[in-house]
């Protein structure tokens, strides 16, 4: 399977420079044979749409643009021993339905008016979640630090499940 690079029509500079530094610490190796760990998102019927290489200790971020205030929001995850870690959110505002939850990571000013939850360090259970994938208005998209995939151009107004799949010999 080829990995599916595509760009969103909107330049998010600010928000690509907020997670950089997170991302660009492990490259993406190449996929290989069956005992490669990928990021994967998968339809309904678990058919594969979409496959990243995930290499322990990388980072993703699931970027998407709020549906009221238009601006990008973003949840980044980490492959952790084996897991997939809710590491960090960031928020550019606190728009409707974007707010700090006490005792859930801490806030700390991003230094532009937003904010990011930082240290939430939450393992995802059973390494997925289920997806209403948004319009291309609203364009969920993949970001990585060497692609960034719309999921919005993929599966727009469906539902998709993302998902580590980490071979079992890799989680031991």
């Amino acid at each position: 399977m080829t990995l599916l690079r595509l760009t969103s029509g909107r330049a998010l500079l600010p928000a690509l420079l907020f997670f950089a530094g997170l991302l660009g610490s492990v490259p993406a190796a190449p996929l290989e044979a069956d005992d490669a760990t990928v990021l994967e998102v998968l339809d309904v019927q678990g058919e594969r749409l979409l496959a990243i290489p995930m290499p322990k200790g990388a980072g993703w971020c699931l970027e998407w643009n709020h549906s009221v205030a238009g601006f990008a929001v973003l949840d980044c995850y980490r492959h952790r021993d084996g897991r997939m870690v809710l590491q960090r959110s960031h928020m550019p505002d606190f728009a409707a339905g974007l707010d700090h939850i006490p005792g859930r990571g801490r806030q700390v000013s991003d230094g532009e008016g937003g904010y990011w939850i930082e240290d939430i360090d939450e393992p995802v259970p059973g390494n997925a979640y289920r997806l209403r994938v948004g319009s291309m208005n609203v364009d969920h998209r993949l970001v990585t630090d060497s692609s960034r995939v719309s999921l919005s151009a993929l599966a727009a107004d469906r539902r998709v499940t993302i998902r580590l799949a980490v071979p079992s010999s890799s989680s031991d």
